[in-house]
C-alpha cells in the first residue's frame, strides 16, 4: 500500500469511503472498533436509507445485526460490514440488470 492514502481511483476512494464510513458510526457506544446496534442502526438510516426505503423497523435492523454478527458478540466489526456492504452491492447490481439500467441512474 502506498505512504500516501491520495486514491488514483474510484475504486479506491470507495474503498476508503467504506472505512471512513464505518468509523464515522463506531465507537459512539463502546469498542471504537465495532458497530452496537444503536450505530448499526444509525448507519443504515443515514447512509443507506434510500436503498433500504429509510425502513425505521426495529425488527429489520435486528435481523441485519443478527445474520451479520458471525461470532455472535452483538457487535458488527469492519469484516462482518463488508459482507453486509458486498450483499447489498450484490443485489443492487442484479436490480439494475434486471430493470435494464446501465447504473445507478435508473428510478
Amino acid at each position: 500500500m502506498p505512504d500516501t492514502m491520495c486514491p488514483s481511483s474510484n475504486l479506491e476512494s470507495a474503498m476508503q469511503m467504506l472505512i471512513k464510513t464505518f468509523h464515522k458510526y463506531s465507537g459512539k457506544e463502546g469498542d471504537k472498533y465495532t458497530l452496537s446496534r444503536g450505530e448499526l442502526k444509525e448507519l443504515l438510516l443515514e447512509e443507506l436509507g434510500t436503498y433500504l426505503g429509510s425502513s425505521k423497523d426495529n425488527e429489520a435492523v435486528e435481523k441485519v445485526m443478527n445474520d451479520l454478527d458471525a461470532n455472535n458478540d452483538g457487535e458488527v466489526d469492519f469484516t462482518e460490514f463488508i459482507i453486509l456492504m458486498g450483499a447489498l452491492t450484490v443485489a443492487c447490481n442484479d436490480f439494475f440488470l434486471e430493470n435494464g439500467c446501465l447504473g445507478i441512474s435508473c428510478t
